[in-house]
């Protein structure tokens, strides 16, 4: 029997709660017929979107007290517990940007880590305009910044973009192989 959207066995128990991740554990059957303790981490899903204003990308330069060094990334972070990865992804967008989009697209959904129960959902958002000054939380700086659908694409040679392991294949694909670089731009920018 499984629970929690059918990752973990009914047996389980939260072992240990912190802010972003909980331990989860179990006793587990093995082969031999002798028992381990097996092990799993659960935290918020995250949304993040690559918001298109015109023929641009929107990417920001951020900022965060963990980090030495500044970096590119596109908008996004955590969901609330519970919270629907649309409405997360709006809500990052505007406070992080103060940009609003009506034309949403869920682009990816990955479970990036098999021993994490965390799910990635990334949007694209088209025809962004600007609503309002960002509400950036107390641990965030950030700028953003216009590029072009080629600069978008070198962010998988930036070792600072945030980003660069979720999107390089398709960054490197859209670089080299005509008919994706096509389909993707049509896909960022809504173009029939």
């Amino acid at each position: 029997m499984k629970n929690i959207d059918g990752q973990l066995p009914t047996s389980a128990k939260m072992v240990f709660k912190g802010e972003i991740f909980e331990v989860w554990q179990w006793k587990q059957k093995m082969f031999d017929g002798s028992i381990q303790t097996f092990e799993k981490l659960r935290r918020t899903n995250t949304a993040q979107v690559i918001p298109a204003v015109g023929d641009k990308i929107l990417i920001q330069i951020q900022e965060q007290p963990d980090r030495k060094k500044s970096f590119n990334s596109i908008p996004g972070g955590r969901c609330d517990w519970g919270e629907e990865p649309l409405i997360a992804a709006k809500r990052e967008l505007l406070e992080e940007t103060g940009y609003i989009s009506d034309d949403w697209t869920l682009w990816r959904e990955e479970n990036p880590i098999g021993k994490i129960i965390w799910t990635v959902y990334t949007y694209i958002a088209r025809n962004c305009y600007h609503k309002q000054p960002s509400q950036l939380d107390a641990g965030e700086k950030i700028t953003t910044q216009l590029i072009s659908f080629d600069e978008f694409l070198m962010l998988s040679e930036d070792p600072s973009f945030y980003e660069r392991k979720d999107l390089y294949c398709e960054l490197i694909r859209a670089r080299f192989d005509k008919k994706f670089r096509e389909d993707f731009y049509k896909l960022l920018f809504g173009v029939k």
